[in-house]
């Protein structure tokens, strides 16, 4: 019996080892094909980023300017029937916008696309959007402003985003008496596990009370090599005296965000990623110094955000005299739930309101 066995066991070993032989070159090749396959598999999932289009760029640039137009003299005749010259204009008008800046690296975010956000924190149900209710039910009133927007504007796609703070100012000095508290990755963790469901981009936002930029930014900066992740800082809650968080608004310089400039520019180029988004939140005069001295780059596109509360007209003169008068790059106007309509009668921007500024925000957060 064992012998019959072992005659049949070699049996079908010389059968496989002559059909490998024989057949050699026709498993080499079914090999080879599947290693085409799976390279060709691995090309496909990196995403193809064209070139910048300076002009399409250049052109929406304008279209977002929306200055109004220019009025055309009407044309006067002499009494022999000539044309009279027109007087030239010894006032002409200056148009702040659009800002020429350098063009951004490929795969950039603006002009092409508005940012939808909700913003907040996941311990606070008081701080906006974004942690005032659960994770479904948030995700879905984003997805309502999402609609709304692209219903506005069908010719700007719209991208959501959550704006998450994860260096929250205090009232209280803390171990290290720099009235911040910075949140865990656990709880940053979330927020990016929410944006992916919806296909968001992430703001992660800086309040440094007595701290620096330069102390905070690095302690987060494996999230800021992922291309998906964004910055927002906030100059109110910066703090330059003696006086804590909360009970006068911070500042910043234009050496602060030329820091978060460079900072998030070293980061792009050393790991190969498109352009950062830095937002920066701004609602006085005094809460951003130097304005002219910041200087975006192909890198990073910077959006001065409108950050004030009130009705229409409150809002409406802070966004004319500290986000148009004092032009960087794109702009941003933020709108609140409860703040925005505390005044008898009040309601929050339409969509199709804000399409009418100049220049038209590319950055809308809801708080």
């Amino acid at each position: 019996m064992m012998t019959k066995r072992l005659l049949i066991f070699i049996v079908i070993l010389c059968l496989i080892f002559g059909y490998f032989y024989f057949f050699s070159n026709f498993f080499s090749s079914v090999i080879s094909y599947s290693i085409v396959e799976e390279i060709i598999a691995e090309i496909k999932k990196e995403p193809i980023i064209p070139p910048l289009d300076k002009v399409a760029y250049d052109l929406k640039l304008n279209e977002l300017a929306n200055n109004p137009p220019v009025p055309v003299p009407p044309i006067q005749y002499d009494a022999e029937g000539n044309i009279i010259p027109p007087v030239e204009n010894l006032n002409p008008v200056i148009n702040l916008w659009p800002v020429e800046t350098v063009y951004p690296n490929a795969g950039a975010i603006l002009p092409f696309s508005r940012i939808i956000a909700y913003y907040g924190n996941l311990y606070s149900t008081k701080m906006g959007a974004l942690g005032q209710d659960p994770e479904d039910i948030m995700l879905a009133k984003l997805d309502v402003e999402v609609k709304k927007w692209e219903v506005a504007d069908p010719t700007t796609p719209v991208l959501p985003a959550l704006h998450y703070i994860a260096v929250v100012a205090q009232g209280s000095a803390g171990a290290d008496g720099k009235y911040r508290a910075r949140m865990p990755e656990s709880e940053i963790d979330k927020v990016l596990a929410m944006a992916e469901k919806i296909g968001a981009i992430v703001f992660l936002d800086f309040q440094v009370g007595f701290s620096t930029l330069d102390k905070e930014l690095p302690v987060y900066e494996k999230y800021f090599k992922m291309p998906n992740v964004h910055l927002g800082i906030d100059p109110e809650f910066s703090m330059k005296g003696t006086i804590r968080p909360g009970k006068v608004v911070g500042t910043y310089d234009a050496v602060d965000v030329n820091f978060a400039i460079d900072y998030l520019s070293k980061i792009v180029q050393e790991n190969n990623l498109t352009p950062k988004i830095l937002v920066v939140h701004r609602y006085t005069q005094k809460m951003l110094t130097n304005y002219q001295l910041i200087k975006p780059t192909p890198e990073v596109q910077v959006v001065m955000h409108m950050d004030g509360w009130g009705e229409k007209a409150k809002k409406l003169s802070t966004y004319k005299q500290f986000i148009y008068k004092e032009p960087v790059q794109f702009t941003g106007f933020k709108l609140f739930y409860k703040n925005d309509v505390w005044e008898p009668g009040t309601v929050l921007f339409e969509p199709l309101e804000l399409l009418k500024l100049n220049p038209i925000p590319l950055y809308i957060q809801y708080q």
